[in-house]
């Protein structure tokens, strides 16, 4: 008899909330553990997705022999040093995006994860979704020719609920399109397209002294172009575009936040109208990486696969962010004000 995995989850934020819906939705695992610090919302959570291991103590959930998956829900500053513990506890792994908010760390990370040979995704849930699915099998067909450039934009008023020390708006929002662009580009060119790029970029910091807002440039080595833009202290927009050398494919629905319906793009042959297509899934992107992590787990796979992101994809995505950092030419606030 096939043995139920059990689920820990640690932190007890918003995106646990929706990771616990997905689990809950899915049907097939167990919410068996949550660990928190703040004593009120910790009871309100377990009783809320009726969860009878509770623990104050992250190290204590981890160490529980009974929890087969942990979700690691914290502050990304946080999210090295418990993929750590988690993997030398032999448990497999679902770690929040973004994966660190170093390369050192990040390393360290993935080596605990290797050494250990444990199950590792990181938290990328959209590319586990049937849209990024149909993204995929356009560019492979060739539907609008050769890429030659992409633009993406993401932007949410977030700054009020971020952790000043997770590293702004690169880490908690320019990771989704790095990592949708990172996706396409490998699809199209493989990875070796990852061994030269420039990277020239501008934004603001904001009060807690993170990059708040950036925009960047990123030119690779075969003449891709591809501009990325991001900020924290915005309302909610998205947009990815990509221009290939017959047509274009304009992703009108939110890519990063797929449903079950209402999940929408338009491929367009250039001087032609663009044929809209509607991608109709079972829910949203956590539910399809709870299920794509359950049937990993059971196969005995250390990871998922392509179109969502493995442990070497999530490394990739982690230099572009570091790069698109320290690239990152930044003012202040109040010094712009003072150029107008």
């Amino acid at each position: 008899m096939k043995k139920t995995l059990n689920w820990g989850i640690l932190g007890t934020s918003f995106i646990s909330g929706v990771m616990a819906d997905a689990i809950v939705e899915e049907g097939h695992t167990r919410l068996h553990s949550v660990a928190g610090r703040s004593e009120k919302t910790l009871m309100e959570f377990a009783e809320k997705y009726d969860i009878a291991n509770i623990y104050q103590d992250y190290d204590a959930l981890i160490n529980d022999d009974e929890v087969d998956i942990i979700y690691i829900a914290l502050p990304n500053h946080l999210h090295h040093d418990f993929v750590i513990k988690a993997a030398n506890a032999g448990k497999a792994i679902l770690c929040e995006k973004s994966l660190s908010i170093d390369m050192k760390k990040t390393d360290e990370a993935l080596a605990a994860v290797a050494n250990n040979q444990v199950f590792f995704a990181e938290g990328l849930m959209y590319l586990t979704h049937p849209f990024a699915s149909k993204i995929n099998e356009i560019i492979r067909l060739g539907t609008i020719g050769e890429i030659r450039s992409i633009n993406g934009v993401y932007c949410a008023s977030i700054a009020q609920f971020v952790n000043p020390d997770s590293k702004g708006a690169l880490y908690n929002l320019g990771c989704y399109p790095a990592s949708l662009m990172h996706f396409v580009m490998q699809q199209a060119f493989g990875d070796g397209i990852f061994d030269n790029y420039r990277i020239a970029a501008s934004g603001r910091v904001g009060e807690d002294g993170n990059i708040c807002e950036s925009a960047a440039n990123i030119q690779f080595s075969n003449g891709v172009s591809c501009q990325l833009h991001t900020a924290e202290d915005y309302g909610l927009h998205a947009d990815f575009t990509i221009l290939g050398s017959k047509g274009s494919l304009a992703l009108v629905s939110n890519p990063w936040l797929p449903e079950a319906e209402g999940n929408r793009l338009v491929v367009t042959e250039y001087e032609q109208q663009g044929e809209a297509v509607s991608v109709s899934a079972e829910g949203n992107g956590f539910l399809y990486q709870v299920r794509l992590i359950r049937e990993a787990i059971e196969q005995r796979s250390a990871s998922l696969q392509r179109p969502a992101a493995t442990p070497e994809d999530s490394r990739q995505i982690m230099k572009i962010l570091t790069d698109w950092e320290a690239a990152t030419k930044v003012h202040k606030l109040e010094e712009l004000n003072n150029r107008c």
